[in-house]
């Protein structure tokens, strides 16, 4: 079965930059959407950035001009370039892909993003 595999989490200075990706494996299809949400301690899961399959993208206020999605087709993978982190980017990341009506969702990665 599909499973959706998060990478590229880790710890950077603000300022800094870190590039997520997440990649499908075990389908024998491609997603119609992917996309990344976040949700930090004590707060809801909010959209970060969405891409369709038509290339369209979407990103939250809060990160336009610094965060970039982008995805491969053939690979199945979305990728999330964030540059100028700041401490409030800290949060679990979860890529999702969307797929007849239903969504996949990864396991989620940690970014910390310290002053």
């Amino acid at each position: 079965q599909v499973q959706l595999v998060e990478s590229g989490g880790g710890l950077v200075q603000a300022g800094g930059s870190l590039r997520l990706s997440c990649a499908a494996s075990g389908s024998i299809f491609r997603f119609h959407d992917m996309g990344w949400y976040r949700q930090a301690p004590g707060k809801q899961r909010e959209l970060v950035a969405g891409v369709s399959s038509g290339t369209s993208t979407r990103y939250a206020d809060s990160v336009k001009g610094r965060f970039t999605i982008s995805r491969d087709n053939a690979k199945n993978t979305v990728y999330l370039q964030m540059n100028s982190l700041k401490p409030e980017d800290t949060a679990v990341y979860y890529c999702y892909g969307d797929w007849a009506g239903s969504r996949s969702w990864g396991q989620g990665t940690q970014v910390t993003v310290s002053s």
